[in-house]
């Protein structure tokens, strides 16, 4: 089990720039760790990083190209 795994259900937030479309993501720092889930799944699966992991991805995010709304 990892720290995030142990950490309380109550740790997840949503961005303040979320809107009410339902594509929202929430995260929870935990244990040294980070987790994503999908807003709408609560107890669907996470997605799990480590510090550097974390920077990676939103690293690799940043530099995504966005798609038109």
């Amino acid at each position: 089990m990892t720290p995030l795994d142990s950490a309380p259900d109550r740790d997840w937030f949503k961005s303040s720039r979320s809107s009410n479309n339902a594509s929202c993501v929430e995260v929870r720092f935990a244990g040294g760790g980070v987790g994503i889930r999908d807003s709408k799944d609560r107890t669907g699966p996470t997605l799990a990083f480590d510090g550097a992991g974390w920077t990676s991805f939103l690293t690799t995010l940043k530099a995504a190209p966005t798609s038109p709304s």
